[in-house]
């Protein structure tokens, strides 16, 4: 183990752009069925409801979140419906899989998704039974990344302490609160270093800049 991480004990993982490379492009089909429920359910055009999307979504992290505060959409129908789409797109990755088993430690899921989407990307991806849990949207109380208050309920869950705690993610705005609340960040650079593209500002406090998080793993356990 690379002699500036032997401190940690908990290695916590993003999902989705994270554990599967984005070219996968799940998030197209999850966008198109967002817009369809939201069009649907608060009676929009179909225009309309792709923007109420987009901006709940800049807003808050989680287009869900403003959907539920402000038009009493059901966080469990909405997700069932939004994630019911096909993987094809995702494959086994057995290296991956053998590099985070050897991780010395805890090993967990942080994503703004949930729980029954974060089971089934796990199982395409070969990595079912790696992690000892995960921490969803609900587990958030709907106040997801970037918000700073989740990331204590996460380490609450998990009973870690953040200064023996490492936190992977494509986001660079989520890495910012962990890195604040005293974890050593990741972060798996596509390019998306904000939630609208951006650059994060404070971008430059993160640990590490990864491209790859099979390649690096290997690196760091070499």
């Amino acid at each position: 183990m690379n002699s500036s991480l032997q401190h940690i004990e908990n290695w916590i993982f993003d999902l989705d752009n994270t554990l599967y490379p984005p070219d996968a492009d799940l998030f197209t089909h999850i966008d198109k069925r967002m817009a369809y429920y939201i069009s649907v359910k608060l009676n929009l055009p179909l225009e309309k409801s792709q923007k109420l999307q987009q901006d709940y979504y800049l807003k808050y992290g989680a287009s869900l979140v403003g959907l539920y505060r402000y038009h009493n959409i059901d966080p469990y129908e909405y997700l069932a419906y939004v994630h019911n789409i096909e993987m094809n797109s995702l494959s086994p990755d057995l290296e991956l899989r053998k590099s985070i088993e050897n991780l010395p430690g805890r090993k967990w899921i942080f994503t703004n998704g949930d729980q029954p989407y974060a089971e089934q990307v796990l199982e395409r991806r070969g990595l079912s039974g790696v992690f000892e849990g995960v921490f969803d949207i609900h587990s958030s109380q709907y106040r997801p990344k970037p918000d700073p208050s989740c990331y204590q309920l996460m380490l609450e869950k998990f009973q870690a302490e953040p200064e023996q705690s490492l936190f992977v993610d494509d986001m660079a705005c989520n890495l910012l609160p962990a890195k604040d609340q005293g974890m050593t960040t990741v972060w798996v650079n596509h390019g998306l270093k904000g939630q609208d593209g951006h650059i994060t500002e404070g971008h430059e406090k993160i640990d590490y800049e990864i491209y790859d998080v099979g390649s690096w793993l290997k690196e760091i356990t070499a």
